[in-house]
């Protein structure tokens, strides 16, 4: 990671029953970061409360709620029971005042209208791995939301999302890799690593006619301002 210049990270959490593996790799790396939550694909695990989710993010290495939100790629029927834990971490984000790190397939008006009906701009957060229209990605900017780019911007088939970076605000955009999947150009097909994320910033910097250095600086200084820590170089998803 620090060879690439990726000096933080962000490790995930997708349920519960993992939570402690997520938090002990970040307890024993400096620049690892953990989230709590439960990823809306699993069904058959721990329900989380909000009052779980905020006993795990008191924890001062806990930084972020989710990845949560809403998939309705992968899960067919009835999905109350999805929108019901999505809201269940926004509510528990908005009260430890910690981003929300947002997933969202084919559920694009409901991922909007769940984060509007919480009141996102509480806590802000992250839709994270974007691959949604434009004119989705203006409806979450106007909600405070920041726009997470992973490796899928540099695929022959994402001019639709080229374009959404090329339209993104500076300040709100953010670059990843949603580790180990997706990774970009030129390790297309690789198990995907942090240290990839600059790759994605090149990306970036092509679409906005600035340098991959400057992505670079700019991305960390919005995950600093998002999540409250001073610079300190890339930082990846």
């Amino acid at each position: 990671m620090q060879a690439a210049q990726v000096n933080r990270a962000l490790c995930i959490s997708v349920q519960l029953e993992d939570f402690p593996n997520v938090l002990a790799l970040a307890e024993n790396h400096q620049q690892l970061w953990a989230t709590a939550g439960v990823h809306p694909d699993y069904e058959d695990i721990t329900e989380p409360t909000v009052e779980k989710l905020l006993e795990l993010a008191d924890h001062p290495k806990v930084i972020g709620i989710g990845e949560t939100g809403l998939d309705y790629f992968r899960l067919k029927g009835d999905l109350q029971w999805q929108r019901e834990r999505f809201r269940v971490h926004l509510r528990a984000a908005n009260v430890c005042k910690k981003p929300v790190i947002v997933h969202t397939r084919a559920a694009g008006d409901d991922t909007l209208k769940i984060l509007a009906e919480e009141n996102v701009q509480g806590c802000g957060g992250i839709i994270h791995c974007f691959t949604e229209s434009l004119d989705f990605a203006r409806k979450a900017l106007d909600l405070g939301m920041y726009l997470s780019f992973s490796g899928i911007v540099s695929f022959k088939n994402a001019a639709d999302l080229r374009e959404v970076a090329r339209f993104a605000p500076m300040d709100r955009i953010l670059i990843e890799t949603d580790s180990p999947y997706l990774a970009p150009v030129p390790h297309r097909g690789k198990t995907n690593e942090p240290s990839f994320v600059p790759h994605v910033a090149k990306v970036i910097a092509q679409e906005k006619g600035v340098s991959a250095e400057e992505i670079g600086v700019q991305t960390s200084a919005n995950f600093d301002r998002l999540f409250g820590f001073s610079n300190a170089g890339v930082a990846a998803v």
